[in-house]
């Protein structure tokens, strides 16, 4: 994975938190297109390893921890994906 400075990783979640904005704000997902919640879950993936890895140090941390930590964020991640599917079906 790519090393961002700290200044330019916050820039960087910063544009994804804005481009996220965007696209809730412009009634995309009312619409609710599987391409537009990838595309939200993608920055949001972006925005939790960024957080994760550089912001919280766990990049060099012991594998336990970061493994933890992103497990959890998989997991949640997975979690409201899939209710979101089966909220689809009804």
């Amino acid at each position: 994975m790519f090393k961002f400075s700290s200044n330019t990783l916050w820039l960087l979640l910063l544009t994804a938190t804005g481009l996220t904005y965007g696209l809730g704000e412009s009634g995309e997902l009312g619409r609710a297109s599987m391409a537009s919640v990838f595309l939200i879950f993608g920055f949001a993936l972006f925005k939790g390893l960024g957080v994760i890895l550089d912001f919280m140090d766990l990049r060099h941390a012991p594998a336990l921890w970061r493994n933890l930590l992103l497990g959890w964020l998989v997991f949640v991640m997975g979690m409201i994906l899939l209710a979101y599917w089966i909220g689809q079906l009804h």
